[in-house]
């Protein structure tokens, strides 16, 4: 995340999961533009125009819909734009990023643009921090263009590498078993959290940069422990970054979430962590030794829900409509 990754360098560990964004291009000749996203019960529709108003409903497919008319300008005598997202919106698992990459593969296969797996995520990172000017991070368009397990290292200038990391099968599947995702039914709005560690950056408070650089570190501790099959180890790094996340900034944890993560920890996970910015949204637990099902079974007796998915290594597919 700037300002951070822009003086310090950034790295980050991530997976992507069985937890899709759909995305759908239908072109019409009725003269509109329908905006629907069927998760969420928002319907808009426009005449057809260039520049579609950016008024805080179906924002990111709108955003997304302008900067192609933009850059890569095409007749449109009608269409519907048409979205799906299987993980609840404020939940922490890039869901915003993931539905952008969505919508801009659709128009990349669509118009047949000459864009790599790096120009789309950098593209989608661009249309949501500078188009729409929301706040966050730039792991999220990268992990949803790429999929799989990376390890990621962002620099100044924008510049990002992505690291695919050759896992043994085994261990990823050790890895799966023991990784339990739990939905607090907290929704939350980032922006506000992610702000809060912006501006600790900018007026260099030491305890909160300090808290990044450890939350960095465990990024490497994590890949270590991956590629050498140290799964042990995977719960006690977990943990470390949680207290050092929530150093960052205020409202990154609340008593809810402290509650959820000692409620998991007394039935033998580890550790874990709030995803995304905090605040809300999903955990995850790490829970060695076939305890994953006492965290279960202590984590449905409160208020909240756990999620089954599986790890994928695939990013963006698209297809044409045949």
């Amino acid at each position: 995340m700037s300002p951070y990754s822009d003086l310090y360098g950034g790295a980050i560990l991530n997976v992507t999961v069985s937890l899709s964004a759909h995305a759908n291009l239908e072109i019409t000749q009725d003269g509109f533009i329908v905006l629907e996203a069927f998760d969420r019960n928002e319907t808009e529709t426009h005449p057809v125009s260039t520049q579609l108003p950016i008024n805080g409903t179906l924002d990111l497919a709108k955003g997304v819909y302008n900067r192609i008319q933009k850059d890569y300008p095409f007749a449109c005598k009608g269409m519907k734009i048409s979205t799906f997202v299987d993980a609840p919106a404020g939940s922490g698992l890039g869901t915003s990023s993931t539905l952008v990459v969505a919508i801009l593969g659709a128009f990349v296969e669509m118009l047949k643009l000459p864009l790599t797996d790096y120009d789309i995520a950098h593209y989608a990172y661009d249309i949501e921090r500078h188009d729409l000017a929301l706040a966050g991070g730039k792991q999220d368009q990268y992990a949803a263009t790429f999929g799989g397990v990376n390890f990621m290292e962002f620099l100044k200038d924008e510049n990002v590498i992505v690291n695919p990391l050759r896992i043994r099968p085994e261990y990823l599947y050790e890895l799966e078993n023991n990784l339990v995702l739990f939905y607090t039914l907290q929704s939350r709005e980032s922006a506000t959290i992610i702000k809060a560690q912006q501006q600790n950056v900018e007026q260099k408070q030491e305890s909160s940069i300090e808290a990044m650089h450890k939350l960095k570190e465990q990024a490497f501790q994590m890949k270590e422990a991956l590629l050498k099959g140290k799964l042990n180890q995977i719960g006690e790094i977990l943990d470390f970054g949680f207290q050092q996340k929530k150093k960052m900034a205020a409202n990154i944890t609340n008593s809810r979430i402290d509650e959820f993560y000692e409620l998991a920890k007394k039935a033998g996970a580890t550790g874990g962590k709030i995803s995304g910015a905090g605040g809300g949204g999903f955990m995850i637990f790490y829970c060695p030794a076939n305890s994953r099902y006492a965290v279960i079974e202590a984590l449905q007796k409160a208020e909240g829900k756990v999620r089954p998915y599986s790890f994928t290594k695939f990013g963006l597919r698209t297809w044409p409509i045949l």
